[in-house]
């Protein structure tokens, strides 16, 4: 059986609850096969957590999951940048500003999740799914790319990425979309499910024009 990892983040910015960690950890319930972690939303701490839990559960694939408030579905994420530029402070006070996650990084990575696949097992369970370009510049970003960037040099035969989640309902302020928990849990088991039967992607479209 194929070990799977599945990481999500504490709360942070003044939340009380993070979606991510609530789905995965829901997930994992349901699913008690699944390894999971919560990782501290802190530039300093998170890619040492995510070292720890790696070594750990030694997983063959990785998924990294985070809070995106205001996306209306769950959204698979296709690059990594090697750029820190926090609009807020992390959950320690820390706010870098146009700083390499890695100095003398690669300017980015692909994930290696078939994400159009994922997105098509998650809008085939009736949920809301597209592809995101953009993981932003905060820490699900750093993990993202400090995930990716340890898989190439340390762990060519495991494959990850990165997925984000909306707020839940009782986050969201008015008008601002959500998506209740267990659908959460829902659209990241279906994932993996699509994660683990596709290693090369659908030929789909799943662009942007911005």
């Amino acid at each position: 059986m194929v070990t799977v990892l599945l990481t999500g983040f504490e709360a942070f910015g003044g939340e009380r609850v993070n979606p991510s960690w609530q789905a995965v950890s829901l997930l994992a319930r349901w699913r008690p096969e699944l390894r999971v972690a919560e990782l501290p939303c802190e530039f300093r701490r998170s890619l040492p957590a995510l070292r720890a839990a790696i070594e750990e559960h030694q997983p063959e694939l990785v998924i990294c999951t985070g809070q995106a408030g205001g996306r209306e579905g769950v959204t698979p994420e296709r690059v990594a940048v090697n750029l820190m530029d926090a609009r807020i402070q992390d959950n320690a006070g820390d706010q870098p500003l146009d700083l390499p996650v890695l100095p003398g990084g690669p300017v980015g990575y692909f994930g290696s999740l078939p994400v159009k696949a994922c997105v098509a097992a998650i809008r085939a369970a009736g949920l809301p799914a597209s592809v995101s370009q953009t993981a932003g510049t905060f820490v699900c970003n750093q993990v993202f790319y400090g995930l990716m960037h340890l898989l190439a040099t340390e762990r060519p035969g495991v494959r990850g990425g990165f997925v984000h989640v909306p707020y839940s309902p009782e986050q969201a302020p008015a008008g601002v979309p959500s998506l209740p928990v267990a659908d959460c849990a829902r659209a990241l088991g279906a994932l993996v499910d699509a994660a683990l039967e596709h290693v090369d992607d659908l030929r789909l479209s799943g662009g942007s024009l911005h």
